[in-house]
């Protein structure tokens, strides 16, 4: 079958190559019920190509040939079954995209990978900020664990090359050493 134009449900034109295979299985219909039977498959293969294909889009053209394969051998076997016409199979060959066709789904399929990274990495921040919350609840409920943390943060922060470290340190931790501290003073 020739290269057919179609445009699919979603209006991207494309060209399709197709092949049908039949067999004559009354030559008497075929020669009585039409003029030239070669000529009148091809020219009903072609229209049902365009008609059938017309009715999807892009996507299922390029995912589900088998399908469409299937759809158009059916509608052609049905129509020439009067001709004595058996059609035993039809294949789509090839679906030609524009080359601005070819960009626009490049581009389509990047904005996707792009999405799917977003949202991955959402699920990412939403797991850790649970922990975290997680964390400050065990953390806020027990003063001592705190204070533990607070000493394993001076640790990692003593480690660093830096000549000046600024750390904030809770009223009720300090408050007891800088009482002591006053009651020093007075005594001394």
């Amino acid at each position: 079958m020739p290269s057919q134009d179609v445009i699919s449900r979603d209006n991207v034109s494309v060209k399709v190559n197709a092949v049908v295979y039949f067999r004559v299985v009354d030559p008497q219909l075929a020669i009585i019920k039409v003029a030239n039977y070669l000529e009148a498959t091809s020219q009903l293969a072609q229209t049902t190509l365009r008609s059938v294909l017309g009715k999807h889009e892009l996507d299922e053209m390029l995912a589900e040939r088998e399908k469409l394969n299937l759809d158009i051998q059916n509608v052609l076997d049905t129509q020439t079954d009067a001709w004595g016409i058996k059609v035993a199979n039809v294949e789509i060959k090839h679906v030609d995209l524009n080359e601005s066709m070819v960009r626009a789904i490049a581009q389509q399929a990047e904005a996707e990978r792009a999405r799917r990274a977003k949202v991955i990495h959402a699920e990412g921040e939403l797991q850790a900020s649970e922990k975290l919350l997680s964390a400050a609840e065990i953390l806020s409920g027990r003063p001592e664990a705190m204070q533990l943390r607070y000493l394993q943060t001076l640790t990692q922060i003593a480690g660093d090359k830096t000549s000046t470290v600024v750390f904030p340190v809770p009223v009720d931790v300090i408050g007891p050493v800088l009482e002591a501290a006053a009651r020093i003073k007075k005594g001394a």
